[in-house]
This record gives C-alpha cells, sequence and structure tokens, in this order.
C-alpha cells in the first residue's frame, strides 16, 4: 500500500491501482479507508482463499468494498490529520537515521582495526558485557509486561510495545530489560531485530539475546558494536537451524571488537551519549505519535470521532 508515488510512476501489474473520483471520493482518504487493520485482515483473508497458485486479491474484491463517504472537506481534513503524524513520524525516523549514523562513524573511527596506528589488540563483546542476565521466573514476576517481540524491534527501532496481564502475556516475555541493554534477535538475525533500550520497565522475547554492559559508561560501545552492520552480516551468515535458522546467545557476545582502555571507551560514551539519549527519543515520540495515528484512523473513518476533536488532539502534540 502506497500513500504516494513520484510523477510518471509505473507500477507492475500486480498492483491495484486505485483513484478517487473527484467528485466524491479524495484519493488519500482512500489510502487511510485502507490502512485500517481491520480493512488489511479482510483482505489477507480473501487472499488466503483464493484458487491462484499464489494467494493473492482481485480489483473486483477491492470494488465490492463498501464504506461511508463524508463531504470532500471532511475527507480532506481527515487525511490532513492522519498525514499530519505520519509526516511528524517520518521526520523523527530521518533525525534518527543521522544521528544514529553519526554515533556509528565515531565508533568505526575509533574501534575498528582498520583505523588504528598500531596492530589493535582483538577480543569480543563478552569482556564488556553480559549476556542475558536476568530473566522473570514464576516467583519472580511483575504483575503486568510491557513486552517487545522480534517483529516489534526493526533495524533498530522499536516499533511497538504490547500490554499484557503477564497470566495473559506470551511464554516468551521472559527476558527483564534495563536502560542501557542491547537486544540482538537471534533467530534469523539478518532480518535486523535489534534494538537499544532506552528506558525500565520493558520486558523482551527470550528470542533475544539481552547484552547488558558490565560498566554502564559502555551502553553505547556495546550497541554500536553489536549491531553494526558487519555484525549483523557474521550473525545471519552463522545462523542455522533450517526453518527458523538461529544463532546461539553466546554467538551475540562473540562479537569481536576492538580491546580499549576505559578512559578512551569514557571518552567515547561522553561524546556520544547526547547524540543516543536523542536517538532514542526521537523513538519515543515516534511510537507515540505511531499509537495516536493508529487509534484515530478507525474512529475518524467511520466517524465516532470529529474532525474537531482529532484536530485539537493534534495540536498538543504539534
Amino acid at each position: 500500500l502506497l500513500k504516494k508515488v513520484p510523477e510518471n510512476f509505473l507500477a507492475s501489474t500486480g498492483f491495484s491501482v486505485i483513484r478517487g473520483k473527484e467528485d466524491c471520493a479524495r484519493t488519500d482518504f482512500i489510502y487511510w479507508f485502507l490502512a485500517q487493520d481491520s480493512v488489511v485482515e479482510h483482505l489477507q483473508t480473501i487472499a488466503e482463499h483464493s484458487t491462484s497458485t499464489y494467494p493473492s486479491i482481485r480489483p473486483a474484491d477491492i470494488e465490492r468494498m463498501t464504506l461511508n463517504l463524508p463531504p470532500l472537506s471532511e475527507q480532506r481534513a481527515i487525511a490532513r490529520i492522519l498525514g499530519t503524524l505520519d509526516d511528524k513520524i517520518e521526520l523523527n525516523r530521518r533525525m534518527a537515521k543521522t544521528l544514529d549514523e553519526a554515533v556509528r562513524a565515531l565508533f568505526k573511527s575509533w574501534f575498528t582495526q582498520s583505523n588504528q596506528d598500531l596492530p589493535a589488540k582483538v577480543g569480543s563483546l563478552a569482556e564488556y558485557a553480559w549476556v542475558n542476565p536476568e530473566s522473570w521466573s514464576v516467583t519472580h514476576r511483575p504483575a503486568n509486561v510491557a513486552y517487545v517481540d522480534l517483529s516489534s524491534a526493526k533495524w533498530g527501532r522499536i516499533e511497538k510495545v504490547e500490554a499484557y496481564d503477564w497470566h495473559d502475556a506470551p511464554s516468551r516475555a521472559r527476558r527483564v530489560l534495563r536502560l542501557g541493554d542491547t537486544i540482538v534477535g537471534t533467530v534469523r538475525p539478518g532480518n535486523g531485530s535489534f534494538a537499544l533500550i532506552g528506558k525500565e520497565g520493558m520486558t523482551g522475547s527470550t528470542g533475544f539475546a539481552v547484552l547488558r554492559p558490565r560498566e554502564g559508561f559502555d551502553a553505547q560501545f556495546v550497541w554500536c558494536a553489536a549491531t553494526s552492520a558487519e555484525n549483523i552480516e557474521r550473525l545471519g551468515h552463522l545462523a542455522d537451524g533450517g526453518a527458523y535458522p538461529a544463532v546461539s546467545p553466546e554467538a551475540v557476545a562473540a562479537t569481536p571488537v576492538v580491546l580499549a582502555d576505559a578512559s578512551t571507551r569514557r571518552e567515547f560514551s561522553r561524546i556520544t551519549a547526547p547524540l543516543v539519549v536523542e536517538y532514542l527519543s526521537r523513538g519515543d515520540e515516534s511510537r507515540t505519535l505511531a499509537d495516536m495515528r493508529d487509534a484515530l484512523l478507525p474512529k475518524l473513518i467511520s466517524g465516532e470521532v470529529r474532525v474537531a476533536d482529532a484536530e485539537e488532539a493534534l495540536e498538543s502534540v504539534a
């Protein structure tokens, strides 16, 4: 589902191109109607029951769908509200990417063997971090769980945190996550299920290797080493196991690193910590905005929430 395409854009015949009729429907409003979880699930169900070789939907399946169309002015306002939230999320992601790249560039210049004046001594990340240091148990566990699973962590971003009562939480919700931990997915590690934990109170899946710095100032060092493009590629090559290729947490802890003295690592932390704090803040704000957008979307489309009320809520995050 694409919201914006450039001029003279050519699409494969595997796409359905949908354009609102000017006298009654705006294309951007139709986009948001189709972006609703309920609509996506409806179309997925149709695809799963299709008789074609591959699960698919036909243009006729979309044409048969019904929706209530408010006046064009209201459609415009609804699309603007949701689009504004989307734009803020995208801006945060671009800023976070820039900050992340800056921190990684510094790490590479300070702590990679190719940038050392003399031959560097290489060790493993296990010398700087504990792996899976804490897990919840039946006798030691919280009443409520803020759960992060593998699908929620994408290339450094935690996109969703699910709230559960302990008794309803997934059985894999066991890893205790602390501020400054780095989590790296051990199942299909090449998929980039990794993130830096920016606050207390979250619980991770047992599908993560949790790396906790032995020294608090090493959070940025551990993060950069464990989740470098080269290391994620290394873990991807190491993964085995057929349908669910995986690596052990110990393989993540065995990440090779240039050994550096504490004073150098402290100085690296001093320089990069403000950048990482801003990086994490951008991620938190994006999750808040995404939650707001996802909550407003079906209510605005259905008319349950009035445009004026949504615009007031939008002003609070402007």
